[in-house]
């Protein structure tokens, strides 16, 4: 007795069929399991790195589970926000760009006033609604993607023109570039420097306007660390780190941070063995999280995130770069830029981390404590998830 294989569609093979029915699932469902895994894997650390925090007088009065409960809270917030975001189009994202960059501009203006700005470590980053804290700069990092997309493609045929293409963009830059620094907030600033030019430069703006720019950049960051003289101190403690002096000051951080990693060695002292969390590493559970997975886990641990993270960044340009080619161009850019924006941010955290940078108050996306990260961050691939999305209904012949 034969039997035929069954058809899916005409002339394709069931496996075939099979196989493009998988392709043109619904949405990119790998890329939902890694973000979520990053986001449970850094609860884990998280709550690994701040066990030991009650002990210490400025913690005296938090259960060894408050930042375990509260990481938890934020990711539940995260994921409730990210499948909310999924489900607006990106036609009302783009018409809303403009709208939401000047509400977070706003927002950091408010930051600055004396009685709603809230300070932590000598710096004003946040706005206390009491049930959780808010950094307007971590909505500026998302908006600005945004932003920049839609000014890329309503400029379009301006681009190579200074005064219409650049000037624009520049000038709302510098606005926020000196809002973040009167926080201060220059890694921040840094981020939404480089989210800007590149979704610019992806955009087709002249490549000599972009050369000059970019070195103007460059020129204005040295000057403000060179004429900062804590900044600069940062910057020499970080060339020479092992000296006294400088192990037990400005490097302090990243000596201590260094010494987690030779600990780790290959394949870590195991989970919740790390020494240097027990007081010695500040803000083991935000800014050196990688530190401590670098102890506990090693080189494989270090390894399994940087792997997770290149994924996620290169899937964001499979993305971008699928829209742009079935004329998504704001969909496009827009994936492209949330791709430089995380691949940025998890350079600069994880390059202070292992010394190759000077220390900056930089979280590792998705994994780091912090509800406003975590938030932001979900809410920025939810986007990704939804411009994947409106690409597989678009090569179906769907309509948006």
């Amino acid at each position: 007795m034969k039997f035929a294989l069954p058809f899916f569609s005409r002339g394709t093979p069931a496996s075939e069929a099979l196989a493009q029915r998988q392709q043109l699932a619904a949405y990119d469902q790998v890329l939902v399991w890694v973000t979520v895994l990053l986001m449970l894997f850094g609860m884990v650390m998280v709550y690994s790195a701040s066990i030991a925090l009650p002990d210490s007088p400025k913690y005296a009065s938090y259960q060894n589970t408050h930042f375990l409960v509260r990481q938890a809270s934020f990711i539940t917030v995260a994921l409730i926000c990210g499948a909310l975001a999924f489900r607006v189009p990106m036609k009302t994202w783009q018409k809303l760009a403009p709208y939401l960059f000047v509400f977070t501009l706003v927002l950091l203006v408010l930051v600055l006033v004396p009685g709603l700005g809230k300070g932590v470590n000598g710096a004003k980053r946040w706005l206390s609604f009491k049930v959780f804290n808010l950094q307007p700069s971590e909505l500026m990092k998302l908006f600005m993607v945004l932003y920049a997309a839609d000014y890329t493609v309503r400029k379009q045929q301006h681009m190579h023109r200074f005064t219409k293409g650049f000037m624009p963009m520049a000038m709302a830059v510098g606005c926020v570039g000196l809002l973040l620094l009167l926080e201060p907030d220059l890694g921040a600033f840094g981020v939404i420097v480089c989210i800007a030019m590149g979704i610019l430069f992806l955009g087709g703006i002249n490549g000599v306007w972009f050369g000059g720019i970019a070195s103007i950049l460059v020129v204005v960051f040295g000057l403000v660390i060179g004429l900062s003289p804590w900044r600069r101190e940062r910057i020499f403690a970080y060339l020479n780190p092992w000296t006294e002096e400088n192990a037990l000051g400005k490097a302090y951080q990243l000596s201590h941070s260094l010494i987690a990693f030779g600990r780790g060695e290959l394949f870590g002292v195991g989970l919740g063995g790390s020494v240097e969390k027990l007081h010695y590493l500040p803000e083991a559970h935000t800014d050196f999280l990688l530190a401590v997975i670098g102890e506990e886990l090693g080189f494989v641990g270090v390894l399994v995130v940087v792997v997770m993270f290149y994924w996620i960044i290169k899937r964001a340009f499979e993305i971008g770069r699928q829209a742009i080619a079935i004329d998504l161009t704001f969909a496009g850019l827009t994936a492209k830029g949330i791709g430089l924006w995380i691949g940025v941010q998890t350079f600069i955290n994880m390059g202070v981390n292992l010394g190759l940078l000077p220390t900056k108050g930089l979280t590792l996306p998705l994994m780091s404590y912090g509800g406003s990260g975590v938030l932001i961050n979900c809410v920025g691939l939810a986007i990704l998830l939804r411009i994947d999305y409106e690409n597989r209904i678009r090569m179906r012949g769907g309509r948006l």
